[in-house]
């Protein structure tokens, strides 16, 4: 399928390029979300005249991720979890439990699906994570996991 992309998409393309991905992809996720459009004469011709509205409106989305950024930049994300007996967790902690800690603790929405963990919260310790505020803006961040004192 060939679209157009109407956002800057990492590891896909800029506005206003016309690039090929898969079916699935671009109409369950590109043009459901107004990532893209369907890269058809009419719709190219469009991109062209609104591409530097797009663009402004790019630069201010990206501002408000570099503003989130600066909020949660070297920060640690601390979970006090149950543990069992060798430090293993009852349940893995998964990207919506950290969307719901960046809600309740810095105030800011972040969706699940701009969580990227690099392995899995299983057990007590420090684990790694990234945060894809925009393309050009990603956080780099710890979760650390203690056990929970039972009283």
């Amino acid at each position: 399928m060939q679209i157009i992309l109407l956002e800057d998409i990492r590891n896909l393309g800029k506005i206003g390029e016309v690039v090929d991905v898969r079916d699935g992809y671009g109409r369950n996720f590109l043009l459901k979300f107004g990532k893209a459009l369907r890269a058809d004469k009419t719709n190219i011709d469009f991109v062209k005249r609104k591409k530097e509205e797009i663009s402004k409106k790019n630069v201010e989305i990206k501002k408000a991720a570099k503003e989130i950024l600066d909020k949660i930049k070297n920060k640690k994300l601390i979970f006090k979890k149950e543990t069992k007996e060798n430090g293993d967790l009852f349940a893995p902690i998964k990207p919506k439990e950290i969307s719901k800690y960046f809600e309740e603790n810095f105030k800011e929405s972040i969706n699940p699906s701009q969580i990227d963990l690099k392995q899995e919260v299983r057990k007590v310790g420090k684990f790694s994570l990234s945060v894809n505020l925009h393309s050009d803006v990603t956080a780099e961040l710890h979760v650390l996991v203690e056990k929970k004192d039972s009283k």
